[in-house]
């Protein structure tokens, strides 16, 4: 018993080692204008109406992929102006850039694809068969 714990222990840490070395699977260290971008989306509380990875509120929409779907002039109007739905923050022009440059920085990361007709008004949402 002792030799099967010693082997398992030993095993877990050869792992642990090899996923903390080789396992990221993250291109880009965040630059200053990434994490400014971060702090001002914490600041603002974008995830109260918004969602990275599916996961915010519901109230706007999902801001994983808007970089690549949109483009930058698209986002840099919408921060810059608002909507009807969301204020305008009154950002200054590098707050904007920071912002837009987290949010294309979480686009390369990753994707979120739910879509509008799966969202209940509870805020759950029903998973599609591909």
């Amino acid at each position: 018993m002792k030799k099967i714990l010693l082997i398992l222990c030993i095993g877990f840490a050869i792992y642990s080692l090899a996923v903390y070395k080789y396992g990221s699977t993250t291109k880009s260290s965040p630059t200053p204008a990434i994490t400014k971008g971060w702090n001002i989306w914490q600041e603002k509380n974008c995830q109260s109406c918004h969602q990275l990875y599916g996961l915010g509120g519901y109230m706007g929409p999902d801001l994983t992929n808007v970089a690549s779907e949109k483009g930058t002039a698209y986002m840099k109007g919408i921060i810059k102006s608002g909507t009807t739905r969301m204020p305008d923050f009154h950002l200054k022009e590098q707050e904007i850039k920071d912002v837009i440059a987290f949010l294309s920085w979480v686009d390369q990361s990753g994707s979120s694809k739910v879509s509008d007709t799966s969202v209940h008004w509870t805020g759950t949402y029903t998973i599609e068969a591909p």
